[in-house]
Parts: C-alpha cells; structure tokens; sequence
C-alpha cells in the first residue's frame, strides 16, 4: 500500500536561553549567551499509508504540535528524514501546500470581513481549481456540512460550530489527498461534533483521504481512528490498533453504586470486596464509589450481590473502561514501546 507520510528517526531541539544576572551578566550576555538544548520530538519513526485515519494523541508538551509543524513544513527537523505525499514539506513548500488540507481550531483560513463563499472563491484561486472540478465537489462538501445557509455570511458572525464547518469545507476546497487535523472539535457542541465526524468518515470513504488527528477529545479518535500513536516526552509510547489498546489496557469494567448513605468510606467497602481482583475507587460524588473489576462474570456478580447485601443503594452501573482511562493507566505506568 501507498505510504503518504514517511518519517524516520525525525527530531526536533530548540535552545532554551537564559540571562546572567546583574549589570556584569547582561553585559556578557551581549557577546555570549548561555543556553540548553531542549529535545521537543526524539528520534521518532511513522509511517502512515493511504486512506488511514491515524489519532495522534499524547499530553501538552508531548511534541505533537512539532510533530505536525515538521510535517506541513512549517518546522524544519533538527535531524531524520520526512517525506510526505513524495515531497520534503518545508523544501518543496509551494507544491506542497497544494496537496495537503489543514485545520487548525484556534487559526482561520478564512477572511474574517468577507462573506463564507468570497473566501472560498479566492482560495479556489489559490489552489488553481478548475470550475467544473470545484462545482461539483464543492456542492457535495456543502451538503454534506450543511452550510449553504452560511455563505452569505460574513466568518465573524459565525458561532464557532459554523466557523469550524467552514473552515473544514475550506480546507477540502481542493480535495486533499491528506488531511491535518488539530483539535478539530475543541469547544463545539455534541451535535455539531457528530456532523463533523459523521462527514470525515464519508470524504474517507469516498475519495480515500488519509486523516492524521491530534485532538484531547478521545471520543473522537474511538469515533474515526482504528489507529492511534501516542507520544510522551518527545518518545512514541504506543503505535497500533485502537482495538488493541483497549483490549491489552481496558480489560475490565467499571461497577458504580450510588449509596443511600453518605457516610460511606472506603475502609468499609475494602473488605467486601476480599479475595475478588477488584478495587475501589472514589466516584464524583460523596455517596458515589467505583469498583474496578476484571472482564469476569461471576467476580462481576459477586462484587454486585456483596455490596447489594451490605449497603443499601439508589442506583448501579457497569461501564466498559473509558479511553481516557486507559490513556491514564499508560502513563502512570510510563511504559514505552520503542
């Protein structure tokens, strides 16, 4: 299978420069400056074929930011190599920039001042699309956001659901064979969340474009990505299937009780739970508690008919292991993979 992005032992260093003190050190430090070498991404390797959609995941500071600067040329790597679409991205800029699509959510492609549809008619001419070509992938995008009641409009009395639209139908305008997406959704509502969601997994499916996702909504990596990487401290802690993280990570359920007392403490929900590989943890309320089991049946009834038979409770849950959760036990363990 075609690979669109190829990266290897990629890394990126920034200096970090600090001042002397004193009139003496801000005089030395006219000459000579001290500074340290902080490693932002370390040696890492990707390969991503066409038509994947990829969740690039990890914590603020992690190097995903670099990452994807380094792979839309907009960061040039200390060290390794980077190939996408066939193209060094910063070297070979111009052409570049013609096949890729890119959505940031906190930076607007859009002319602020100007009407939706001005700001798609120049980029049409930025991108140098045919008419017959962008009328009828255009309406479909259109259709399918559901912004035709927008374009009229100028982006600045857009809510941000509607900007974001916009912007993702902006950045499709010239049908990108690969797509950069960075916290896409951050701050929508649910439903405009699905429509976002619901239209990447079309466009995946109709024309094949390659999706690389960074965003903290894990929802929306189990919603598009069979596939995630997750990056800690500039290293790649895991590169795989979504389906295999939970099952080597999220092997269990949680069981939530919601006591009638509120006076329950975890000294006296510990011994019910003796001889069972379960434990407690505190829900989000005060007469709220978790209990962390094994895929198990009958520990999963036993946890249930022993707390049932103790304590008087209003309400009862099982939960599968949340992604966040899982996410969460990795790097407290802080296990890395390669």
């Amino acid at each position: 299978m075609e690979n669109i992005i190829q990266v290897e032992a990629l890394r990126k260093e920034f200096k970090s420069y600090s001042s002397r003190s004193g009139l003496q050190g801000a005089f030395r430090d006219l000459f000579t400056r001290n500074y340290k070498v902080i490693p932002a991404v370390k040696d890492i390797d990707i390969t991503v074929s066409k038509g994947e959609m990829v969740g690039y995941i990890g914590e603020n500071g992690a190097g995903k930011s670099t990452t994807i600067k380094m792979l839309t040329g907009i960061l040039t790597p200390t060290s390794g190599t980077v190939r996408v679409l066939g193209m060094d991205p910063h070297r070979e800029r111009e052409k570049f920039v013609r096949s890729i699509g890119v959505v940031f959510g906190q930076r607007s492609q859009l002319w602020w001042d100007i009407a939706v549809q001005e700001s798609f008619r120049l980029l049409k001419k930025v991108y140098n699309v045919p008419d017959h070509l962008y009328e009828s992938h255009m309406s479909y995008v259109i259709e399918s956001l559901d912004i035709a009641p927008l374009l009229d409009k100028p982006v600045r009395k857009l809510s941000l659901g509607q900007r974001m639209r916009c912007e993702l139908a902006a950045a499709l305008l010239h049908n990108p064979t690969l797509l950069f997406l960075d916290e896409p959704t951050i701050g929508l509502d649910v439903l405009v969340k699905l429509k976002i969601r619901n239209f990447l997994k079309e466009i995946n499916q109709k024309y094949q474009t390659t999706v690389l996702l960074t965003t903290h909504d894990l929802t929306d990596i189990e919603a598009l990505c069979e596939r995630v990487i997750m990056l800690d401290e500039g290293q790649i802690i895991y590169d795989g299937k979504l389906t295999n993280l939970k099952s080597s990570w999220g092997e269990g359920k949680q069981i939530e009780f919601q006591f009638t007392n509120n006076q329950i403490s975890k000294s006296l929900l510990v011994p019910l739970l003796d001889g069972l590989e379960a434990e407690w943890t505190a829900g989000d309320r005060g007469n709220v508690w978790v209990a962390n089991v094994i895929n198990d049946e009958s520990v999963i009834s036993d946890v249930i008919g022993r707390v049932v038979a103790a304590h008087k409770i209003i309400d009862l849950k099982v939960h599968e292991i949340s992604i966040e959760e899982i996410i969460r036990n990795i790097y407290e363990e802080g296990i890395i993979h390669g």
